[in-house]
């Protein structure tokens, strides 16, 4: 029998933005948590995905959660459990929705068989906790068939889709008519952007673009010194003389020290710490394109054979996602096409599988790879919003990215960074991480411009705003008849 288990989350004061936000933002801060707090007094806010670690939503809700905790609501996670091959169907789902075949597997009545039966399991546990009133957000294709049962029992049903496509095709159609029966039985359905939302969801549909927690062990301050260090002690830069220790502040305020290291792929030299480094950080996923980005690097470094710089492909350790079935094959074909090239490149690339047994820990090493970064890179093929790019323009990274889905939304080019318009060529690629390389005044411009438009328009406060705005909506949607 499956049954999705609970992800415990502490709250946390709102009044940690007051020193950001500035007195009109946090003023109307504080107003939006005492009208949560008022709508949901007595009910829960129930939200439930497909696992507790890797990718974006599973970075988003602790936090998410916490301040609404915080805010005096009972806010409470839980993650359904899946055989492998549920999560096989569920990812040829997320790879539908982006418009693309994956691996061409199908979607019949063997798949919708085994979907079903998973969340029919999982709703055994569900039922046992959610009461009538309360408010269920559902996240992602994973959990949309949930949305009946917990409908039917008087629950306020709101649906999540993280991803999307710019331009549907009849691979995004076949997913939405896979997911149709679930969703009927949503009140509100939520996407990243209006080109995302399909017809059958147009007459319910709002749009929230996710956020990030500046005060998360990712996003803490970091000194130089100090993230050095860190990747020093991972195994992506050489040890200093006299470094600091590689420690952090964990989410509680106390400090810690980076223990593991990283398993690398390499040709067993790390990147000097004065050397320029390019790097992409993310779920090895083939719609992240981290072959494409080997490529790319390998064109620059052909075409500008006198440029310093190396690569990092960074991602979470293989085994540690539960949900994304493919990430070891698609890690073992970038080690493949790596083997492939010169010597004298190979030497200049690392692929780095990051620790995910300590999540905060795991945090502090990306933070650092990311403060470290000369040029932050993501070149998806397809992206529903791509928090790595915010997290590097909060850093005040330059970032290079592909001009598809939610990344259109951050970044404005030449004035926070720079979009390559054709994710598929590494000549258009090459050019943009090498302007940045040869041009630091350029790339601290860019930088400086990104961290000041993510704290306007992509933290935890404004997200918190919208949440607000969910509750009403779904609120006052109680006693329609659904669709």
């Amino acid at each position: 029998m499956l049954k999705p288990f609970e992800v415990h989350i502490q709250a946390e004061p709102l009044t940690r933005f007051a020193p950001v936000l500035g007195d009109a933002r946090w003023g109307a801060l504080r107003a939006h948590a005492e009208q949560a707090s008022a709508r949901m007094a007595g009910r829960t806010f129930w939200n439930v995905n497909s696992t507790a670690r890797g990718g974006g939503v599973a970075e988003m809700l602790p936090w998410l959660l916490a301040y609404a905790r915080g805010a005096g609501v009972d806010a409470r996670w839980l993650v359904l459990e899946g055989t492998p091959d549920f999560f096989h169907v569920t990812k040829r789902l997320h790879h539908a929705l982006h418009g693309s075949r994956g691996d061409g597997s199908a979607l019949g009545a063997r798949e919708r068989a085994l979907y079903d039966e998973v969340l029919r399991d999982n709703a055994e546990e569900l039922l046992v906790l959610v009461r009538p009133g309360d408010v269920v957000l559902l996240h992602d294709p994973q959990t949309a068939g949930l949305a009946p049962v917990l409908a039917a029992v008087g629950a306020r049903v709101a649906w999540r889709c993280h991803v999307g496509c710019d331009t549907p095709n009849e691979e995004v159609e076949r997913a939405w008519e896979f997911l149709a029966p679930g969703l009927a039985a949503a009140r509100l359905t939520i996407f990243s952007r209006a080109a995302y939302v399909p017809p059958q969801c147009a007459d319910r549909a709002i749009v929230i673009q996710p956020s990030i927690d500046i005060f998360a062990v990712k996003n803490q301050p970091l000194a130089p010194e100090v993230s050095r260090a860190i990747l020093a002690h991972t195994g992506l830069l050489r040890p200093e003389p006299g470094a600091p220790e590689p420690v952090f502040t964990r989410g509680d305020g106390l400090p810690a020290r980076v223990s593991r290291r990283a398993d690398l792929v390499g040709l067993g030299a790390a990147s000097a710490p004065e050397t320029p480094l390019v790097a992409q950080v993310s779920r090895w996923d083939p719609l992240k394109d981290p072959a494409g980005v080997l490529m790319g690097f390998a064109r620059l470094a052909r075409d500008s054979p006198g440029l310093r710089a190396d690569l990092v492909l960074a991602g979470p350790s293989v085994a540690s996602v539960a949900d994304d079935p493919e990430a070891a094959t698609t890690l073992n074909r970038v080690i493949a096409l790596w083997r492939q090239q010169p010597h004298a490149l190979r030497q200049r690339v690392q692929l780095v599988c990051l620790p995910m047994a300590d999540l905060e820990e795991n945090a502090a090493i990306v933070n650092a790879l990311q403060r470290h970064a000369s040029v932050m890179v993501q070149k998806s093929l397809q992206e529903g919003f791509g928090l790595t790019v915010t997290e590097a323009m909060w850093k005040a990274r330059p970032v290079v990215a592909s001009a598809v889905g939610g990344i259109q939304d951050q970044i404005v080019p030449g004035v926070n960074g720079l979009l390559v318009r054709d994710p598929s060529d590494p000549a258009e690629f090459a050019r943009a991480v090498g302007s940045l390389l040869e041009d630091p005044v350029l790339a601290g411009r860019l930088g400086a411009e990104a961290h000041q438009h993510v704290l306007a328009h992509f933290t935890g406060a404004r997200h918190l705003t919208a949440f607000v705005h969910v509750l009403e909506v779904l609120d006052a949607r109680a006693a329609d008849p659904l669709p």
